[in-house]
């Protein structure tokens, strides 16, 4: 593959400086950030990472667009979406998953960790959804499809009753481990606890001395706050308690949650998390890209060494190009029409 060369405002290294520099790409490696004096009004930004979907939900769009009770639409085994999953013919399933993926390359998402039910046959479906598809997954089996899957994505301990031997199976095997909790809640946040799983989703209302012990463990939380509040398990900035999470030291990363209910857009994940919580947008964006490491340490940072995952910004298609701070305006501003490309080297992984 011949070298390319990216020019613009680069968002560069951990700390996302944003330096106006040639970003140069060889084979899909970042093997040259080369600063120059003039270049054109792109951004260079790392892609996102969505850390939580369940996107076969797709098929169930706005089914219950007033949302309603949590445990009625979503609880295993007979919650409303898993109902319609159920019925709904794998051929179908497969074409509104790669749907629900497009939009989130389009949106700037080079890869997604996503809850998968129906087992290996749902693990599989999933798979041939991404056949052509550049992101890169992380697939969080159930009910047996984590054996073909990177870990397996238990629901709350309240709804499983044999969460030790599932937990003690996918260990033995090498796979990563995620559970829902504190959603509703924080009574299942310690169960889960029990089994030091690698991620846990929600967190919604955990408390201080949780989250304590989960920024001890070194647990990743994905958190889902524009689901939390369409689905009323939240209506203020305490819930997730997103501020005491970075006090503590926590490493929270964004999730969009079920296509039944949200878009799996990033962008918008960020504009709706800064504009309910009181968080800078470097850590916004921060949680928004580092879900990738939840894939043995990998990095979407915009550094030498890194594959070239990161997303162009053409400020010129909007008032973006009298922003002062790209940063800021990513979190804030930025919508599908601004994006240029999704640059991701699947062969790298």
């Amino acid at each position: 593959m011949p070298e390319q060369v990216y020019r613009g405002t680069v968002l560069a290294g951990e700390n996302f400086e944003p330096i106006q520099a040639a970003v140069i790409v060889e084979n899909g490696i970042i093997t040259g950030i080369e600063e120059e004096t003039a270049v054109p009004p792109v951004w260079i930004s790392p892609a996102f990472f969505n850390a939580h979907t369940h996107l076969g939900d797709t098929v169930a769009m706005d089914c219950a667009s007033n949302g309603g009770d949590l445990a009625a639409l979503v609880t295993p085994p007979n919650g409303l979406k898993h109902r319609i999953l159920a019925a709904t013919p794998v051929e179908q399933l497969i074409a509104g998953m790669k749907a629900s993926i497009r939009t989130m390359r389009e949106s700037g998402t080079a890869g997604f960790a996503d809850f998968r039910e129906g087992g290996i046959e749902g693990v599989r479906a999933l798979q041939e959804a991404l056949e052509d598809e550049p992101c890169l997954p992380i697939i969080f089996g159930r009910e047996g499809g984590e054996r073909e899957a990177h870990g397996i994505g238990i629901s709350s301990v309240r709804d499983v009753t044999d969460a030790e031997e599932q937990v003690r199976r996918a260990r033995a095997s090498g796979k990563l481990v995620a559970f829902h909790a504190g959603e509703k809640d924080p009574d299942d946040i310690d169960g889960a606890l029990a089994y030091d799983p690698d991620l846990l989703v929600h967190c919604t209302h955990a408390t201080r001395d949780q989250l304590r012990r989960i920024a001890d463990a070194g647990i990743a939380i994905a958190v889902c706050v524009r689901s939390n509040w369409i689905l009323g398990v939240t209506r203020g900035a305490e819930h997730p308690p997103l501020q005491t999470m970075a006090d503590l030291g926590c490493t929270v990363y964004l999730g969009t949650d079920n296509v039944m209910f949200v878009q799996p857009d990033m962008l918008r994940e960020m504009c709706f998390c800064d504009a309910v919580s009181p968080l800078p947008p470097e850590w916004i964006l921060r949680a928004a890209v580092g879900g990738a490491s939840l894939g043995g340490g990998r990095s979407f940072d915009i550094q030498i060494g890194n594959p070239a995952h990161f997303v162009l910004i053409d400020a010129r298609r909007s008032a973006l190009q009298y922003s002062t701070n790209p940063i800021a305006s990513i979190v804030r501003r930025v919508g599908g029409k601004e994006i240029l490309e999704t640059v991701i080297c699947r062969d790298c992984e």
